[in-house]
């Protein structure tokens, strides 16, 4: 990037401008740092988001799906990764801090991170304590890219065993729209049933399409 007048230079752009100056390839090329013979880093920055479908799949990425990616060797694979997960984590310290209820925006973005771009469905749930702050979030079922099997008394069964007094659940759409199905409508009844006997309380069903998420709550479905 030395070619690039100083103001276009991803980092210099980034410490002028901010980060939001930066676009998805330039942001990328800052934790890449390096292309490799006949290609910038700014290039293998879009050759990453390619291969990921954009940032929703980077941040579910995993090694094997990175390492098909030309360039990109062990140590900027780890260090991708490295980075997801530390805003997984990040999220999930500041939910586990004060109720759900606080900060329902942040409950969706922590959800979509961790569900969002990924190829199969997958169902988690939230465990809260009886001050609905965040326990644990656990994937208990992946399914194929059209369905998925969830038994209540699994859910049941981890809720008792976390001692938890509340849960979110959630789950993802591969096919990328959010919207909830009649499905889903029933799962969330069921499962509502099972936790009432063990008085645990169902506070939504998050659905997470792609740059898109649902509350089941907000829509009077829960």
């Amino acid at each position: 990037m030395k070619h690039l007048p100083a103001d276009q230079r991803p980092r210099e752009k980034l410490l002028a401008r901010g980060a939001a100056a930066l676009g998805d390839a330039e942001l990328l090329a800052l934790l890449l740092r390096t292309g490799y013979r006949g290609r910038s880093v700014v290039a293998m920055a879009d050759d990453v988001l390619a291969q990921c479908q954009g940032y929703a799949g980077l941040l579910n990425a995993t090694p094997e799906t990175l390492q098909g990616v030309k360039g990109l060797g062990p140590a900027k694979r780890a260090e991708l990764l490295a980075v997801m997960e530390m805003a997984r984590r990040a999220l999930a310290q500041q939910l586990a801090a004060a109720p759900v209820f606080d900060s329902p925006a942040r409950v969706k973005d922590y959800l979509a991170l961790n569900l969002a771009g990924r190829p199969h469905e997958v169902f988690s749930v939230l465990f809260l304590d009886a001050q609905h702050r965040l326990l644990q979030l656990e994937e208990l079922f992946r399914g194929t890219l059209t369905q998925t099997s969830v038994y209540p008394r699994e859910v049941v069964k981890r809720a008792l065993q976390l001692n938890a007094g509340a849960v979110v659940l959630a789950h993802n759409h591969p096919s990328g729209v959010a919207e909830p199905s009649r499905a889903d409508e029933y799962l969330t009844q069921t499962l509502k049933s099972a936790l009432q006997l063990v008085d645990v309380r169902v506070l939504d069903h998050v659905v997470v399409g792609r740059g898109q998420v649902v509350s089941m709550a907000e829509r009077g479905l829960v």
